[in-house]
């Protein structure tokens, strides 16, 4: 059965906490060349930056607090290759915090940190599933278009 193109699922954005919009913004921006959808507030307190298909916000702390660190990635970016793109952030000055492996889990990846201490995973499936990075059929929920509620179909 099929759900309503109302309750469809089109992609997910992941909301990092941040201290100083501007600065994050500038480091994904300019560091690992995403584009910024704009900022709002005065000053900005909430950003949009996207490259490709991947979109992240950046959110500034409301009360003062550091950003919470309650996992180890923050966010994880598939990319079309790993290498190519660890060449890239090195280019860019960025430190690397866990060189690239391959994983027990499939994928080549490697770790950075953002200005705020989040850990960005960076990498690609290795023998990525007709869904594409991430995604397994096994994993489809009730629309066809994945979300299960069952664990597993990570590839």
């Amino acid at each position: 059965m099929s759900a309503p193109a109302a309750g469809r699922m089109l992609r997910a954005m992941p909301v990092l906490q941040v201290r100083d919009v501007k600065a994050s913004e500038a480091f994904y921006c300019d560091v690992l060349g995403f584009a910024s959808h704009g900022t709002w507030g005065a000053p900005p307190v909430f950003a949009i930056v996207q490259r490709g298909h991947v979109t992240i916000a950046l959110d500034q702390s409301r009360d003062g607090s550091a950003p919470p660190r309650q996992q180890y990635w923050s966010a994880y970016l598939y990319v079309a290759d790993a290498d190519a793109m660890l060449a890239e952030v090195q280019r860019s000055g960025v430190s690397v915090a866990r060189d690239i492996e391959t994983s027990d889990y499939g994928c080549r990846d490697f770790d950075i940190r953002d200005p705020d201490g989040h850990i960005l995973g960076i990498g690609h499936v290795i023998a990525p599933g007709p869904m594409g990075p991430g995604l397994d059929a096994g994993s489809l929920g009730r629309d066809g278009e994945g979300g299960s509620g069952k664990r597993g179909g990570l590839a």
